[in-house]
This record gives structure tokens, C-alpha cells and sequence, in this order.
């Protein structure tokens, strides 16, 4: 019974931060697509098109960390 509280608490805390991470995988998503429609440079198509597909494989699996990983990578390709 002891386990059973705190393992409550840490999985009740958790749904807001899962909530945000889904909204940032999201707004992340349409970043790399607004991006990917402005021409990008031809170094930095290739990593934006990787990371817009590995964003949405994760959304679509619900990994939501791993999505704003993906978007990360995008936003470093797009760096000069």
C-alpha cells in the first residue's frame, strides 16, 4: 500500500506535462512544414523532411518526447 501513493501521485502529476508535450509535438510539426514550404537550403531539406517524418510516426504512436526530439533536430537544421 505504501508504493500504491506515491506511484498515484507521479502518475496524476504527469498528465499536464503530457498534455503541453502533445500541444509542443504538434505546433513543432507545423513549424517543420512551414519551413519545409519556404524552400529551405539544400543541406537542410533532407534533415527537415527526416525529422517531419519521425515527428509524426511518434505523434501518431503518442511518444510525445521523442516527437519534440525530432523537432529539436529540425530546429538545428534550420540554424546557418
Amino acid at each position: 500500500m505504501r508504493l500504491l501513493i506515491p506511484a498515484a501521485a507521479l502518475f496524476l502529476t504527469a498528465g499536464p506535462a503530457l498534455a503541453d508535450d502533445k500541444a509542443a509535438c504538434a505546433e513543432g510539426i507545423a513549424m517543420i512544414r512551414d519551413a519545409i514550404a519556404k524552400g529551405p537550403s539544400e543541406a537542410a531539406a533532407p534533415k527537415l523532411k527526416k525529422a517531419l517524418r519521425v515527428a509524426e510516426r511518434e505523434q501518431g504512436e503518442g511518444e510525445f518526447d521523442e516527437c519534440l526530439d525530432a523537432v529539436g533536430d529540425a530546429k538545428r537544421a534550420m540554424k546557418p
